[in-house]
This record gives C-alpha cells, sequence and structure tokens, in this order.
C-alpha cells in the first residue's frame, strides 16, 4: 500500500473513530469504536483501559477493509474531548479517574481564576480542576507531576512525547501572543498555588506547546504494538500535535481564517467564531481559546448536545423491534429528522430540555432531561421530533446573543457532526436557529477524526502554505458542500420555540432542585 495515507483518530464524546485519507484528503477506509462515559460518584468519567482497547479495534476495523494491513503510513494525528483533568505522578501512574469536561464540580475555582486572570476560566478547563481539587485539599494533589488532556494520554502512549497542538492547549490553560502559555497568568495562578502550599511548579506539570505543521514525535515501538495488535505496522510514523475536538472541527469545516465560524454537533455542541479583534468584555459565558494555528477564537460551548435525541431513537427502535420491524437506530433516525420538517413551525406548543449534564451557560449546575408540554399542545411525531432538535440548538443561541452584543463579524458558518448525516434537516433547523445560511460538507459526518486526518498531512507536507491557505487552496478546492438559507416561517417558528424555552428554564431548575 502506498505511504502517502494519513491517520486520524478522534476520541469524541460517543465514539472513538479512525478516518485515513490520501493526499487528495479523500477518505480512503474508517474504523470505529462506540463507547459512552459514566457518571461514577457523582463525577462523568471514561475508563482509559476502554479507550485503549477502543484504539485498537478503531483501528483494526479500518485495516479490515483495506487490501492489506498498512506497514507504515506518512503520518498519524491524534483527537480528543478538549478540556477535562488526567493527572499522572513522576512515574505516570493516574491519580485519579479521568474527570471529563462534562462535570461541573469546579465553580468556586473558575470563579476565583477569573476574577485573579481577568480572562474566563470555565468550569471544564483542565486549571480549573486542578485549583478545584486543591481548593478541597484532595491526597492526590501533592504527588502530580503531569496535567494533559485525553489527546495528549494518548499521543504520550504511542510516542513517549508530552505535548500538545495549542489549539488543544487553549483549553487548558490561557495562551499568550507567542502562542505558548501566557506566562504573566502563569505566575498570577502559581502565586495562588504557593498560598495553598502546593509543593510544585504549575510550569513543571503542563505539556510542551506546538502549532500545527509540526512534527509532534513518532511512533515509538510499544505504540505500534498498542496501535496495532497484528504487529504490522512499524514504528517510526511521524505524529501531528495532539489537538482538541474544537480545533479539528474548525479544520474539517475549514474554519480557520478570521470571519469564519463552526459549529461541531455530538454529545456536546459548540460555537467556534474566529475572531478578528478581541472582545470588548469579559463573559463567563464565552471561552476564548484558538485554532491549531494559534489564532484567537470565541468559543461558545454547550454541554449538552444531541444524546437526547441518540436516546429517543433507542426507544423508538425498540418499539419497531417490538412490532417486529427489522429498523435498526440509523433507520429511525432517518425517519425522525424528515418528520421533524413536517412539523408546526414552534414544535406545536411542546417543550424539551436535553440537559444530561449541567449548563454553565444557562446557570445550572446539573441536567434533568425533560419533555413537557401544556394540555393544548399538539403531540404528534413531527412536532415531537422536531421539539428535540430545536431543544438541542436553545443553549447555543442563548450563548450566540452575547457574540452578537460584542458585533461579531463571522461570515461563513460551516457545520458537522452525525447530526447532520440526515441530508437538509439539522442544517435547515439549525439555520433558523442562527439566523444564518449554514454551509456543510461531505465529510460532514466524518467529522473531527477526518479534520486531524488533514492536520496529520499539513504536519508532513504544509507546502509552505499557512493552514487556512493549505485547507483552502489543497482540502476544500474540490469539496462537496451545500448550503441552507435560514427560511422565514422556520426562523419565526423558533423565535416562538426559544422564547417558550427561556421562559420554561424554571421547569429545569425546579426539576433539578427536586431530584
Amino acid at each position: 500500500m502506498t505511504e502517502q495515507y494519513f491517520l486520524g483518530i478522534e476520541f469524541g464524546s460517543t465514539r472513538i473513530k479512525a478516518v485515513l485519507i490520501d493526499e487528495a484528503a479523500h477518505v480512503v477506509s474508517t474504523g470505529s469504536y462506540t463507547w459512552e462515559n459514566q457518571l461514577v460518584d457523582d463525577v462523568w468519567s471514561y475508563s482509559l483501559e476502554e479507550a485503549l482497547n477502543g484504539l485498537q479495534v478503531a483501528y483494526v476495523q479500518l485495516t479490515s477493509t483495506l487490501a492489506s494491513p498498512p506497514e507504515t503510513l506518512a503520518a498519524i494525528g491524534i483527537s480528543g474531548m478538549m478540556h477535562g483533568y488526567l493527572v499522572s505522578d513522576a512515574q505516570g501512574n493516574l491519580l485519579v479517574p479521568f474527570r471529563t469536561w462534562r462535570n461541573t464540580m469546579t465553580e468556586q475555582a473558575s470563579s476565583d481564576l477569573t476574577q485573579a486572570l481577568a480572562f474566563t476560566i470555565p468550569q471544564r478547563w483542565s486549571i480549573a480542576h486542578l485549583y478545584q481539587a486543591v481548593l478541597r485539599g484532595e491526597e492526590h494533589v501533592s504527588r502530580v507531576a503531569h496535567l494533559t488532556t485525553l489527546a495528549g494520554y494518548i499521543h504520550q502512549k504511542l510516542t513517549g512525547e508530552n505535548v500538545l497542538g495549542v489549539g488543544e492547549a487553549s483549553g487548558m490553560f490561557p495562551i499568550g501572543i507567542n502562542h505558548q502559555w501566557d506566562q504573566d497568568k502563569i505566575a498570577t495562578t502559581q502565586s495562588l498555588l504557593d498560598q495553598a502550599g502546593v509543593p510544585w511548579k504549575l510550569i513543571d506539570l503542563l505539556p510542551a506547546v506546538l502549532e500545527a505543521g509540526s512534527i509532534a514525535g513518532y511512533l515509538s515501538v510499544e505504540g505500534a504494538a498498542l496501535l496495532d495488535p497484528s504487529g504490522t505496522l512499524r514504528p517510526g510514523v511521524p505524529f501531528a500535535p495532539p489537538e482538541g475536538d474544537a480545533g479539528t472541527g474548525m479544520v474539517a469545516t475549514n474554519a480557520v481564517a478570521p470571519s469564519t465560524g463552526n459549529i461541531s454537533a455530538g454529545t456536546s455542541l459548540f460555537l467556534m467564531a474566529v475572531l478578528e479583534k478581541p472582545l470588548a468584555h469579559l463573559h463567563p459565558e464565552i471561552d476564548l481559546v484558538t485554532t491549531a494555528a494559534g489564532d484567537p477564537v470565541a468559543m461558545v460551548h454547550c454541554n449538552n448536545g444531541a444524546s437526547e435525541i441518540d436516546a429517543w431513537a433507542g426507544v423508538f427502535a425498540q418499539l419497531a423491534g417490538g412490532l417486529g420491524s427489522s429498523a435498526d437506530k440509523n433507520a429511525v433516525f432517518s425517519v425522525l429528522f424528515n418528520a421533524a420538517l413536517e412539523g408546526e413551525a414552534d414544535c406545536g406548543g411542546l417543550l424539551a430540555y436535553n440537559y444530561l449534564a449541567g449548563e454553565p451557560i444557562t446557570g445550572l449546575a446539573h441536567g434533568r432531561p425533560l419533555i413537557v408540554r401544556t394540555p393544548d399542545s399538539h403531540l404528534t411525531l413531527a412536532n415531537f421530533a422536531r421539539t428535540l432538535i430545536f431543544s438541542s440548538f436553545g443553549t447555543l443561541s442563548l450563548g450566540m446573543r452575547i457574540l452578537d452584543s460584542e458585533g461579531s463579524t463571522v461570515t461563513s458558518m460551516f457545520a458537522h457532526g452525525g447530526i447532520f448525516a440526515t441530508p437538509g434537516v439539522a442544517q435547515r433547523l439549525m439555520a433558523a436557529a442562527l439566523k444564518m445560511p449554514i454551509t456543510v460538507g461531505s465529510t460532514a459526518s466524518e467529522g473531527g477524526a477526518w479534520g486531524m486526518a488533514v492536520l496529520a498531512a499539513y504536519a508532513t507536507n504544509s507546502r509552505g502554505l499557512a493552514l487556512s491557505d493549505y485547507l483552502e487552496q489543497v482540502v476544500f478546492a474540490g469539496l462537496e458542500t451545500s448550503t441552507i438559507a435560514p427560511d422565514a416561517g422556520d426562523v419565526a417558528g423558533y423565535e416562538a420555540f426559544l422564547t417558550r424555552y427561556e421562559k420554561g428554564l424554571a421547569i429545569e431548575a425546579a426539576a433539578v432542585a427536586a431530584s
């Protein structure tokens, strides 16, 4: 097999996905492994043993469709869910189970650090988790020697290198103008940590930071055995810097240049707007991160995305099975999504909250999924399906109001994620929710794994181009896309739904308080 194939593997919230592309960024083969977070002792976590097993399963599945397993590859890249808390001791032993981005247990640390740094530190960020552990006096804190993310952890397992891409790093701790850790903010944070009596220096815990286009290590002997249990793949393959799902989402949607934006829709849902100028005000609801090349980005992050749609699709698939149908969940998705287009514009008076976890944008520390309706509402399959989709966009719309108030200059919005697998449905309804055209590409359902494969190609074959130019001229030049503009009726219907959604947040808060 030709060596000019590039592998991207992304550890997403519901799937570990591997995508192999050629030099033209065309998909050659894919593989995946389904997993899900678990709420253990009130902490959202994933098993890292399962992560490594899923890595192998996805890779083996990918290679099974090829004529023969590859002996080498041109480059590899690892991506994962941003943020969270992965700490180990000096020997590399994990000190506590992985705490994911989904946890909302770091409110005090988030508030204290935001005030001290005059920079928004969301609860999801790694530094918020670390400082909260310090504030709580957790036993393991004195033994912390390394702090990283899921992508960084897997990358180190495969290469032995403790590094991160700048986009991923920007979700751990603020990045300075030189695209490295912000040293002034490091010093301020260290003073808080010193007051708490920690025995280490923060800068010593953090990985090295690299920009897109860099080589971040090579596949080790141990890494090759871990990735490919058949022993066919040889060590020595170069790696791109490990990136977060936000960064790979921007790459996968050609949204790394100023005034471009993208939306990644999955278990969580987030919008990235590449900034032409800094925001004028500090907004706790808005993350300030970077692209994989280090350019500033405003991020509207919603902890809850399409999980409730997936759950209901599972219920309907069970019903279909009980009636003797062989319809699987994918067939149910198609029926549900297409039915949503037939629903009443405002969902017929139905209301839903997809809050499996807390949602900082709406001030809720915990989530309770709800379906609510009044006696005079119209409960039909079409209205129900439309409500589920609209509810996954509600929190995003509220966050977007803040960017609009800052005079956001986003001129194009590209979306990707599994929710767009049914053509024209979520795309049309999202256009109504954001009141702007939404573009989806032919690789939309491949998501960040494809974007990470593109970053792997860029690391070894940048052609001397900036990342934005490389994407425009090399990757997306021939990509098939579709754009849907907002429909006036859909916009009016969504506005009515969103008004109901805002008022109904009191119901969600009451549900949290009651159970």
